[in-house]
């Protein structure tokens, strides 16, 4: 069944001391564009992640995004109070002041503050990579929902192009007796003698000109395949893509050739239904 390239998956996690979210926005692209957003605590652990959504999501422009709220008392970033204690002796020695303002100066300068280096805690990685993987498992059942909705909506405009296809195949011979009846009405305009046989044979070959029997097989085979393909285990956007320019072909084709306004406003039609299919098979992954 086919899988939308569209998708959301979103996980909160509360461990000890903080709060982790971690989201997976999916949109519609040619390849795969994998943009990832994460403290740099956890920026070790990015090329692993990298390579877990690309196995999953195969295809997309997907964001990536892990936010990590402290709720904790525990803090990376430390006061360094040597320093401190040693810019306000030296502040002391230039101006007087009160405490609190040379404090204030104080804090200002360079140092004063310094960040402790992290190591991931393994419980805790483990904790986020099963989210992680919460994550993904949302936003493909997200796709699996869209690309059903995808299906029903190409079933149905593959069905009115089949509906279309019968109505020109209903009106073809018609269409060809209008086409026999307008050379039979020109030549004997003509007042002119003329060869029945030769006349007989050139209007053979003028009509099978005109003869669409080939281009309607085709567009029915192509047709049923596209409808075949969307319940495959080896569906995709692209493959799906390549039968789609096989139907325009085959319509375009019968078209060219109709050279009756009843049936061209119905080509006209079935190029409307397989314009909307392109536009859509555009989100399928």
């Amino acid at each position: 069944m086919i899988q939308s390239m569209t998708g959301f998956g979103k996980t909160v996690l509360q461990l000890p001391n903080k709060k982790i979210s971690i989201e997976i926005k999916s949109l519609n692209s040619k390849s795969l564009d994998l943009n990832t957003r994460m403290p740099s605590l956890y920026r070790e652990k990015e090329l692993h992640i990298r390579k877990r959504i690309a196995n999953e999501l195969v295809r997309g422009k997907i964001d990536f995004s892990l936010y990590m709220e402290l709720t904790g008392e525990e803090t990376a970033t430390r006061i360094n109070q040597t320093v401190v204690k040693a810019y306000i002796k030296q502040l002391n020695d230039v101006v007087t002041g009160h405490d609190a303002e040379l404090l204030s100066i104080a804090m200002r300068l360079p140092d004063v503050v310094t960040t402790e280096r992290e190591d991931i805690d393994d419980n805790e990685w483990q904790t986020i990579e099963a989210g992680i993987e919460d994550a993904i498992q949302h936003i493909l059942e997200y796709r699996s929902d869209e690309g059903q909705t995808l299906y029903e909506e190409f079933e149905s405009r593959i069905k009115n192009i089949a509906n279309l296809l019968e109505q020109v195949i209903v009106m073809d011979p018609d269409r060809i007796s209008g086409v026999r009846e307008r050379l039979d009405k020109a030549v004997s305009e003509l007042k002119e003698k003329v060869d029945e046989n030769r006349f007989e044979q050139e209007l053979v070959y003028y009509i099978e000109k005109y003869d669409i029997t080939e281009e309607k097989v085709r567009l029915e085979n192509h047709l049923d395949y596209f409808l075949k393909a969307l319940v495959s285990d080896d569906s995709n956007g692209k493959k799906l893509g390549f039968i789609a320019q096989e139907i325009g072909r085959e319509i375009n084709t019968i078209g060219s050739k109709s050279n009756h306004a009843p049936m061209q406003k119905l080509v006209v039609q079935m190029k409307d239904e397989l314009e909307k299919i392109k536009e859509q098979l555009l989100n399928v992954l």
